[in-house]
Formats: C-alpha cells, sequence, structure tokens
C-alpha cells in the first residue's frame, strides 16, 4: 500500500491536488469501513500546500499543527474573537490506530483532519436546531409567566362569572320567590272573593226561598178561603134549591088534590 502511494505522488503534478485526493481516496476506501465512506469522499479545504514527490513526513506534535494550519487559513474581521476549535475525539490515538492499521503518517494526518472536520460540520449542523440553555431557560420562564398570567386571567373571569352567575341566580330566586308570594296572595284573595260571593249567593238564594216559600203559603191559603167561599155558596146554592124544589113539589101537589077534588 506504501508503494501505491508513491506511486500516485510520482504520477501526479507537485501542484495537482485532485489527483492525489483521489489517489488517497481510492486508497482509503479499501481498507476502511463502509460506514466513513461517504465522509472520506470529501477534500479539505483548497489551501492544502502544495506536495513536493517524495517528500517525508514528520508526525508533530498536534498544537503545533493547528498552529500552523490556522496561520495558513485567511483570517477575517469579526465583532467577536474567533472560538478555538476543539477536537471531539483523541486525534494521536486515530493517527496512530491508522499508522498500525498499514497507513502512512501523511494519509493518517489527512484522514484525521478529514473525519474532524466532517465530525465539525455535523456537530454545527445539529446545533444550528439547538438554543442555549440560557435561551430555554428564558422561553421557559417566559412561558410560566405566560401560564401564570393567563392563569390569573382564567381564575379572575372565572371568578368574575360565577360572581355574575350567582348574582343572577339569587336575583332569579329573589324573583320567583317575589312571584310566588304574589301569585299565593292572588290565590287566596280569589278564593275570598269567591268564598264571599258563594255565601252571598247563598244567602240570597235562601233569601229567595224563604219569600217562595211563604207566597206559596199565602197562595195556599188564598186557595183554602177560595175553597171554603164555593163550599158555602155551593151550600147557600144547594138550600137554595131544595127550598125552590119543595116549594115547586108543594104546588104541584096542591094543584093535583084541586084537580082530583075538582074531577071527583
Amino acid at each position: 500500500m506504501t508503494e501505491q502511494a508513491a506511486r500516485l505522488r510520482l504520477s501526479s503534478k507537485p501542484g495537482d491536488t485532485s489527483s492525489l485526493c483521489a489517489g488517497m481516496t481510492s486508497t482509503r476506501t479499501a481498507i476502511l469501513p463502509r460506514f466513513l465512506l461517504p465522509q472520506l469522499s470529501w477534500c479539505g479545504p483548497a489551501t492544502i500546500p502544495r506536495l513536493a514527490p517524495w517528500t517525508v513526513f514528520r508526525y508533530e506534535q498536534p498544537v503545533a499543527r493547528h498552529r500552523l494550519r490556522a496561520m495558513s487559513w485567511p483570517r477575517g474581521f469579526h465583532a467577536t474573537a474567533l472560538r478555538r476549535r476543539d477536537h471531539h475525539f483523541d486525534t494521536l490515538k486515530f493517527v496512530r490506530r491508522l499508522q498500525s492499521e498499514g497507513f502512512t503518517e501523511e494519509q493518517s494526518v489527512a484522514m484525521m483532519k478529514v473525519l474532524n472536520d466532517v465530525i465539525e460540520e455535523s456537530i454545527q449542523n445539529l446545533t444550528r436546531t439547538m438554543v442555549l440553555r440560557e435561551e430555554a431557560a428564558k422561553a421557559t420562564y417566559t412561558q410560566k409567566v405566560d401560564f401564570a398570567k393567563l392563569r390569573s386571567e382564567l381564575l379572575s373571569a372565572d371568578s368574575s362569572e360565577s360572581n355574575t352567575t350567582r348574582s343572577a341566580h339569587e336575583r332569579l330566586t329573589n324573583d320567583i320567590a317575589k312571584l310566588s308570594s304574589r301569585l299565593r296572595d292572588e290565590i287566596s284573595r280569589t278564593q275570598a272573593s269567591v268564598r264571599l260571593d258563594l255565601n252571598l249567593e247563598k244567602g240570597r238564594i235562601r233569601e229567595e226561598a224563604v219569600g217562595q216559600e211563604l207566597k206559596i203559603k199565602e197562595t195556599e191559603t188564598k186557595i183554602e178561603q177560595e175553597v171554603a167561599a164555593l163550599r158555602e155558596k155551593l151550600e147557600l146554592v144547594k138550600f137554595q134549591t131544595l127550598q125552590w124544589l119543595m116549594g115547586v113539589c108543594t104546588g104541584f101537589a096542591a094543584l093535583l088534590l084541586g084537580a082530583w077534588r075538582l074531577l071527583m
């Protein structure tokens, strides 16, 4: 594998970085696991210094390497100081592990840089959607304040509504009590008036009945008097009729006797 890397260095030109990246990628894909293959296809920054053929690299301390890397990149002007770039894994152990697997020091350092950049970019992509603890605490405090305000408003609205409902219920209860008492008074007054009317009607009917009885008695007495008078008249007529009949009979008998005496 070292001979293949040396051939790639000899075949590539001094400033040809793309062929070097392609050779390094093809060499890495033969040994690295599959989950690192998409990450290793990415090349480093464009400011990688040109490599001369048959150049032997010596591993330096990570602090010095990162210092040289920071010096080779162009610095921009910022209002705040640039944040120190921390590694998220043991770079020295990773480089030694790659060297023990058969990679050269240059390949190990390049792979370590690529993996560090990929991890840093992934962490930055993950932290874009995250918030700071202070902001989260501030948002939580704001939500708690809003919730407390909403709760107080709901409690005040509930208490006001309950008071309004209670007062309306009491007012309705009082109105119903007044209406019931008024209705009871009206019913009692109506019953009293009806009873009075009934008593008056009973008295009037009783008086009329007494008057009718008196009239009936008067009529009966009148009828009895008329009947007695008629009886007296009948008796008188009967007596007169008897007297007339007796006179007629006596006269007729006297005539018969006189006629008989004449004939005799």
